[in-house]
């Protein structure tokens, strides 16, 4: 009797999987433990055997498809059963989640009773958005690395893909013509959007992109679109959105004869169907004449007022910076923040680290000390190492201490792992070669996940105190601010002393006053006494 392989849930939060590849095909036999399939969850792209033996008959998800836990998968049976009623019970599970009504062009005459998938010819590969860190929901071609009608063999980089995280290079995991590029450089799209097509050449790719979108909810793309992706004709138009947030509809060619002219699309007038500008309208347009400034009479002398023009222009965001966005703002509307600030006496720390920097082939920073002074501190109160969630609070046993790390395209948190067991040294050393990397795009996203805690030092730039926005799912972050010189007192008397402060930006939900002041207590003293850390 055959048997219903549906999509099964690999992970704790896997909601839904993408078959990365299929180890088997149609007709195949399989036995009990053969691997069926490479299935790609929320976390890694894990194998996925058979508890069935007998005969695949039937493949529901093609490779690179994503469908939700407990869709229909495959079918394992005995050889010429009959799983048509297998079939049609799961098509209509389906239906009755489709849409009532649907439009069909009326070139295609020929249609059955229940809708019959196009399927893509053999040897014709999409290649779509692939999800290339845990958090990535959308990706920008950074660069293509192969253009359309280049030969691509399997391990070929195809592209550099710009992610929430860092900048990396995708390679093909197939081998043919590059036959079509879904996205430019500099174009966004979400995971599983057409990047490209792959096949034999001669391939009809119209057909391919169509069956495609035909397995696509036609309303999920429109939803999710702002901007409408016109074709490569040049009188399609594009649509584009002026500063004011009105869309000004204009062909390709229009639109870039625009861009190297410097002119305004939204202050041209268009000739063409529904206003739509053309390749005339910009070639004909004349700005409008500027009228001169008239000039004041203060008194008996007249003051002649400035004449400019005023100007602004707007830099598309990048997938990081639309991240950051999202995650600060959940993070600072959902964890209820509150802040605690002290001052820490430096005196000790900055004779500390010239005898450490002494020695040969040593550089340690301040920002080090700190670090290692936040991971003896956070063991001794291991209630501000905790993460928040709904139904229980997690005590993390380990201390990973994330370090703000300003790029030049937003902020990047690179993680130094088990900071309680490294010395000033090995820390310096992280830090160093990871905010290198971070400022290259050169960190993966395992080296940017799993803090615990998070800390912010501005103090380089001379700012004096700061708070900042806790870097979700941690319980606290440090704020570091610059050493000053100040008169300070000491036994009864004015000295001259040297000073930092710090702030703590605690989630209340986890971390109560009391609980955060008694850290930064512990965090003084071990500053101020830098010999403790190494007891």
């Amino acid at each position: 009797m055959a048997e219903i392989i549906n999509m099964p849930r690999l992970s704790d939060t896997m909601e839904e999987g993408t078959v990365a590849k299929w180890l088997k095909k149609v007709g195949d036999k399989i036995e009990e433990g053969d691997i069926l399939a490479e299935i790609e969850t929320d976390k890694a792209t894990m194998e996925f055997e058979s508890f069935h033996e007998g005969t695949l008959l039937y493949i529901g998800i093609q490779e690179g498809d994503g469908a939700p836990v407990d869709s229909l998968l495959a079918i394992i049976g005995e050889e010429g059963e009959d799983i048509s009623g297998l079939l049609n019970g799961a098509s209509t599970e389906a239906k009755e989640e489709a849409p009532k009504e649907v439009v069909v062009s009326e070139e295609k005459v020929e249609s059955t009773s229940s809708p019959v998938a196009i399927e893509i010819p053999e040897g014709v590969e999409v290649v779509k958005m692939p999800r290339l860190s845990d958090t990535m929901e959308e990706g920008t071609v950074a660069s293509w690395l192969k253009k359309v009608g280049d030969a691509v063999e399997e391990g070929d980089i195809l592209a550099e893909i710009e992610t929430d995280k860092a900048t990396m290079e995708f390679e093909s995991f197939y081998s043919g013509i590059l036959l079509y590029i879904g996205l430019q450089e500099g174009e966004s799209a979400l995971v599983d959007s057409v990047l490209a097509v792959i096949g034999p050449e001669g391939t009809d790719v119209d057909a391919v992109l169509n069956s495609t979108s035909a397995a696509s909810k036609p309303e999920a793309a429109t939803e999710k679109t702002d901007v409408a992706v016109a074709e490569t004709k040049s009188e399609t138009p594009i649509a584009v959105v002026t500063t004011d947030g009105k869309r000004v509809f204009a062909s390709p060619l229009a639109k870039k004869i625009a861009q190297e002219k410097g002119i305004d699309l939204s202050k041209v007038s268009g000739t063409g169907d529904n206003g739509r500008i053309v390749k005339k309208d910009v070639e004909h347009y004349q700005p409008a004449q500027q009228t001169a400034q008239p000039a004041v009479v203060a008194g008996d002398k007249a003051v002649i007022l400035p004449v400019g023009e005023e100007s602004s222009e707007e830099v598309k965001n990048s997938t990081m910076r639309k991240v950051i966005a999202k995650r600060l703002a959940e993070s600072k509307f959902s964890a209820p923040h509150y802040y605690l600030t002290i001052e820490v006496d430096m005196d000790q720390a900055k004779a500390s680290r010239v005898q450490i920097n002494s020695l040969p082939e040593t550089k340690v920073s301040f920002n080090d000390m700190v670090l290692k002074a936040c991971a003896m501190a956070l063991k001794k109160h291991p209630q501000v190492n905790t993460t928040w969630s709904a139904d229980a609070m997690k005590y993390n046993h380990h201390i990973h201490i994330g370090v703000a790390v300003a790029v030049p395209d937003g902020l990047v948190v690179p993680v130094v792992k088990f900071a309680d067991q490294l010395s000033l040294t090995q820390i310096g050393a992280m830090v160093k070669d990871m905010a290198g990397r971070s400022r290259n795009k050169k960190l993966t996203p395992a080296e940017m996940e799993g803090s615990t805690f998070t800390v912010s030092n501005l103090g380089m730039f001379g700012i004096l105190d700061f708070t900042s926005i806790i870097n979700q799912p941690n319980s606290a972050i440090l704020s570091v601010g610059a050493i000053v010189e100040k008169p300070v007192v000491k036994n009864g008397e004015i000295v001259v002393g040297n000073t930092m402060k710090v702030t703590l930006a605690c989630d209340h939900r986890t971390v109560d006053g009391a609980t955060g002041a008694q850290f930064l207590q512990t965090l003084r003293a071990f500053l101020e006494n830098p010999v403790t850390m190494l007891a």
